[in-house]
C-alpha cells in the first residue's frame, strides 16, 4: 500500500513539478517572467500587452537624476504632422517610423542611425500620415521588420534597411487583395502594428468610417512569403456565426468592423485577442439593422487557425462610434481566492470589461439595461447595451448642468445656453437631428494607447480624455443624374471636411487653400485610393475625380452628367454635420475639470486606488488654473521600479515619471513637442533606457520628429 501511494506521489511529481517550474519560467500566459519583461521586442512591451518592465535600474529613489541620454531628430516634422510610434528593440537596435513614415534604424545606445527605408519613393508627403510601430521577427539570422504604409505591407529587412525580395511581390503585399471586393476599390492599411505567432504575422487594419468602406477582416500572412494563411471575416459571411445579426447581404456593402488598435498574444495557449471597431457608416444604421456582430467586440481567436473561440461585444448596433480603442490587456487577478489568467478591455465610455481568457466569462457582473430608441426615420436602436458593474467608470458618464464649466462667467453662461438646446443623456443616448451629446467623446475615455498593469499589484492603470462632442445627423445630399462638383463635395466630403472646407483640424485637416499643398494629381490620387479613415471613391470614375480635384484647387464648379444614383455612393439618407468638440468660446472644454485624468484601478477588488488629474495648459496654469488635464493620446509603461512613465498629453510638452502605487509626481522634463506615444523602456550594456517619440501636432499643438532617450548618469 505505501509502495503503491509513493508510485502514486512520483507519479504527480513527474506531471505537476514541471509544470510548476514552467509556469515560474514562462510566467502568467506563457511569457518569459525573468526575461521577457526586461525586453522592448513587441508593441506594448510583451505579447501580453501589459507595457511592464521588470528593469529597475531606475527606481522611486533616484529617477529625479534622470537625464537626456541622446535625441535623434527624423528631420520629417511638416506642419500637422504627428509620430505616434513605441519603438521597440531588438540587439541593441532601436526601430521606429518618422511622421513620413521612414524606418529608422539607430544605435539603441547613443542614437546614432545605422539605415533609413523609405517607402515614399521621392514623392513628396505634405498630408498627415500615422503609423504606432513595426512588428519584428527573427529565425537566427533571418530578422525582419514588418509595417504598412497606405495598402503597402511591407517586409525589411532588419540588419540591412532593404525590402525582402521573396516576401510579397518584392517585398509588398498589397492589403487590398483578398477582401473578396475589388481591389481597386478597396482603400485599406494598418497602423498599428500585428502580432507575430510562429511564421505567422496576424494584423488588422484601418479602414473608412464612412461608405464605401472595406471589410475589417483579420488576417494571418506567412512571414516568409506573404501569402494569407487564414481570415477571419469580422463581418460574417453566409454559414458563418454571426451572419443572422446582420442584413443577408452585408457582407457585401458595409465595411468596418476593423481591428485598428492592436492585438494581444497568449503564446502558451496559442489564442490572439483583438478588438474591433464600429461598422460603416458609424453613425446611422439603418442599412445594417441588427447587433452587428463582430463590431464592438473582443474576439479570442485560434493564433494558428483564425478560428473563434469565444466572443463578446461591447456595443450592440454602434451608432456612436463607440470602438474598443485599445488592443486588449492580458492580466492575473485574484478571484475568489485562486488566481484568474483574464483579459481586461478598456472602453471610450470610461469602462473597463475583465473575461476569464479561457471562457470569455465575465470576472465582475454585466448588466444588461434598456436604453433609449431612436427617433431618426429609419433607424432602429438595440433596446438593450451591456454595463460593467465593477471596476467603476475611470471616467464621468453625462454632462449634466452641474458640469458646466465655470472657468469665467461669460463661457458657462455660452455653454449652459447651448447645452439646452441639445439633447444630454446617459450612454447609449441615440444620435439626432436635434445634436446629441457625447461624453466622454469620440476619442475617449479610454484611447489608442491603452492601458499599464502591474502583475506586482494588480493595478490597471489608463490615461483618459473627458471631452464632450456634440453629434448632430443631417440629411445626406442628393446627387441628381446631372450633378456639379459642389453637389458632390457636398454629398461625400463636406460631412468630414465641413461645407466650408475649414475640417476639424488634425484629424480631418482643412481644405482651404489645399491646391498650395498638394498638386491636381495628387488630390486626384487621394479621392481615387482614400487614406486613412477617408474612404477611396474610384467608383466616382475619372471624369469626376478630375474635376473634384480641379475644385479643390481652383474652386471651379463644373457641371457634368454622371452615372451616380440619386443617392450617390451611399444608399443613407442621413449623414452628420462634422466632428465637433463641445468647446466654450475661448476653446476650452465645454465640462469642468479635469479635461484629462490617469486612473489606477485595482483589478483584484474592482474599484479605483487612486485618480488624478493629467497634464494642464500652460496659459491656464499661468492665470492660477493649473492641474486642469489636457487631451492625451499614447499610454503609459510601468516597471517593478515603482515607477510609472507617460507622456501623452497634448499641451504641455511634459514627459512624466509617477509614484504607480500612490500618483504622486517624481520627475518630468520637457520634450521638443507634445510626446503622443507610448514609452519604452530597454536595456544596453547594463544601462536602461527610457525612451519616447515626440511627434506633437494634436489640438493645434506644433509637431515634431525626435525620439528622445533618457538615463541616469553613467
Amino acid at each position: 500500500m505505501k509502495l503503491a501511494k509513493t508510485e502514486y506521489l512520483l507519479k504527480i511529481a513527474i506531471v505537476v513539478v514541471p509544470l510548476v517550474i514552467l509556469r515560474l519560467l514562462w510566467g502568467q500566459g506563457g511569457t518569459p517572467a525573468s526575461s521577457a519583461y526586461r525586453t522592448w521586442q513587441v508593441y506594448g512591451g510583451t505579447p501580453d500587452n501589459i507595457h511592464y518592465s521588470t528593469l529597475d535600474q531606475i527606481n522611486r529613489d533616484n529617477v529625479s537624476r534622470l537625464k537626456v541620454a541622446w535625441t535623434y531628430d527624423t528631420g520629417d516634422a511638416f506642419p500637422e504632422s504627428e509620430m505616434e510610434c513605441q519603438p521597440m528593440v531588438a540587439h541593441g537596435v532601436l526601430y521606429a517610423t518618422t511622421p513620413k513614415l521612414r524606418v529608422i534604424a539607430l544605435d539603441a545606445a547613443t542614437g546614432r542611425l545605422r539605415w533609413s527605408f523609405d517607402p515614399n519613393e521621392g514623392q513628396k508627403v505634405t498630408t498627415k500620415r500615422r503609423n504606432r510601430g513595426v512588428t519584428y521577427w527573427e529565425d537566427g539570422n533571418d530578422r525582419r521588420l514588418f509595417y504598412a504604409v497606405r495598402q503597402n505591407l511591407y517586409a525589411i529587412d532588419a540588419t540591412t534597411g532593404k525590402p525582402i525580395p521573396s516576401f510579397g511581390n518584392n517585398g509588398i503585399v498589397d492589403l487590398r487583395e483578398g477582401l473578396g471586393r475589388d481591389p481597386k476599390t478597396q482603400s485599406i492599411s494598418s497602423t498599428s502594428p500585428g502580432m507575430v505567432y510562429k511564421d505567422l504575422l496576424i494584423l488588422g487594419s484601418i479602414v473608412s468610417e464612412d461608405l464605401p468602406a472595406s471589410p475589417g477582416d483579420i488576417r494571418a500572412y506567412d512571414v516568409r512569403t506573404g501569402r494569407i494563411r487564414w481570415t477571419f471575416h469580422t463581418i460574417p459571411h453566409p454559414g458563418e456565426y454571426g451572419y443572422d445579426t446582420w442584413p443577408k447581404d452585408a457582407w457585401t456593402y458595409i465595411g468596418g468592423v476593423n481591428d485598428w488598435a492592436g492585438m494581444s498574444l497568449d503564446v502558451a495557449r496559442g489564442l490572439v485577442f483583438a478588438a474591433t471597431g464600429s461598422a460603416a457608416f458609424d453613425f446611422y444604421g439603418a442599412n445594417r439593422l441588427g447587433d452587428d456582430l463582430f463590431a464592438n467586440c473582443v474576439l479570442a481567436l485560434k493564433a494558428e487557425t483564425g478560428e473563434r473561440v469565444w466572443h463578446f461585444q461591447g456595443v450592440k448596433h454602434d451608432l456612436w462610434d463607440r470602438d474598443f480603442p485599445a488592443a486588449p490587456t492580458l492580466v492575473t487577478v485574484k478571484r475568489d481566492g485562486r488566481m484568474v489568467d483574464a483579459v481586461a478591455q478598456i472602453t471610450k465610455s470610461g469602462y473597463v470589461f475583465v473575461f476569464d481568457r479561457d471562457t470569455g466569462r465575465p470576472l465582475f457582473p454585466i448588466e444588461y439595461r434598456q436604453v433609449q430608441a431612436s427617433d431618426v426615420d429609419g433607424e432602429v436602436t438595440a433596446a438593450t447595451q451591456p454595463f460593467p458593474l465593477e471596476p467603476p467608470p475611470f471616467a464621468r458618464q453625462q454632462f449634466t448642468e452641474d458640469l458646466v464649466t465655470d472657468r469665467t462667467p461669460e463661457a458657462h453662461r455660452a455653454v449652459l445656453e447651448r447645452l439646452r438646446k441639445l439633447r444630454s443623456g446617459p450612454q447609449f443616448t441615440p444620435p439626432s437631428l436635434q445634436g446629441t451629446v457625447i461624453f466622454p467623446g469620440f476619442d475617449g475615455g479610454g484611447e489608442w494607447g491603452g492601458p499599464a498593469f502591474d502583475p506586482e499589484s494588480g493595478l490597471l492603470y489608463v490615461n483618459s480624455n473627458e471631452m464632450a462632442w456634440v453629434l448632430r445627423l443631417v440629411e445626406r445630399p442628393k446627387t441628381k443624374a446631372l450633378a456639379s462638383t459642389r453637389q458632390v463635395y457636398a454629398a461625400h466630403c463636406a460631412s468630414c471636411h465641413r461645407p466650408d472646407m475649414r475640417g476639424t483640424p488634425p484629424e480631418f485637416p482643412s481644405l482651404v487653400n489645399v491646391g498650395s499643398r498638394l498638386k491636381e494629381d495628387e488630390m486626384a490620387k487621394i479621392i481615387r485610393e482614400g487614406r486613412g479613415r477617408m474612404p477611396n471613391f474610384a467608383e466616382l470614375g475619372e471624369n469626376v475625380i478630375a474635376a473634384m480635384a480641379n475644385f479643390l484647387a481652383s474652386g471651379k464648379d463644373t457641371q457634368f452628367a454622371t452615372p451616380l444614383s440619386e443617392q450617390g455612393l451611399h444608399p443613407l439618407k442621413y449623414t452628420m454635420d462634422g466632428y465637433n468638440k463641445f468647446l466654450d468660446p475661448d476653446g476650452y472644454s465645454a465640462v469642468k475639470p479635469p479635461w484629462g485624468t490617469l486612473t489606477a484601478i485595482d483589478l483584484n477588488a474592482g474599484r479605483i486606488v487612486w485618480q488624478i488629474p493629467f497634464g494642464e495648459f500652460p496659459e491656464l496654469a499661468a492665470k492660477g488654473m493649473p492641474n486642469t488635464g489636457t487631451e492625451n493620446y499614447g499610454g503609459a509603461v510601468v516597471t517593478t521600479g515603482g515607477l510609472l512613465f507617460i507622456g501623452a498629453t497634448n499641451h504641455d510638452r511634459k514627459f512624466y515619471a509617477f509614484d504607480k502605487a500612490t500618483g504622486k509626481l517624481l520627475w518630468e522634463a520637457m520634450l521638443p513637442a507634445s510626446g503622443n506615444a507610448t514609452p519604452a523602456t530597454y536595456e544596453v550594456e547594463g544601462r536602461q533606457y527610457i525612451v519616447i517619440a515626440a511627434g506633437g501636432g494634436k489640438s493645434g499643438a506644433p509637431s515634431g520628429g525626435s525620439y528622445v532617450a533618457f538615463a541616469l548618469p553613467k
